[in-house]
């Protein structure tokens, strides 16, 4: 059998906006990285000397439609 106990009158309390923008800029500027550094890490915008950046993104870069050949 289910024995199921539901609470009436019970509601989620809302998460204000100030709490959620410090979080939702992070994750932002996070993924601005990551897609800087699968799509425009090499050649004259390359932050970090050396290949290594570029064959560790290598497969993402044709996943997400980057040319790099």
């Amino acid at each position: 059998m289910n024995n199921t106990i539901i609470a009436s009158g019970v509601q989620p309390l809302p998460i204000p906006v100030r709490d959620v923008v410090p979080w939702a800029v992070f994750a932002g500027l996070l993924l601005l990285l990551a897609i800087y550094f699968v799509g425009a890490e090499e050649g004259a915008t390359s932050l970090i000397a050396g290949n290594n950046v570029h064959e560790y993104v290598h497969d993402a870069r044709h996943l997400l439609g980057f040319p790099c050949h």
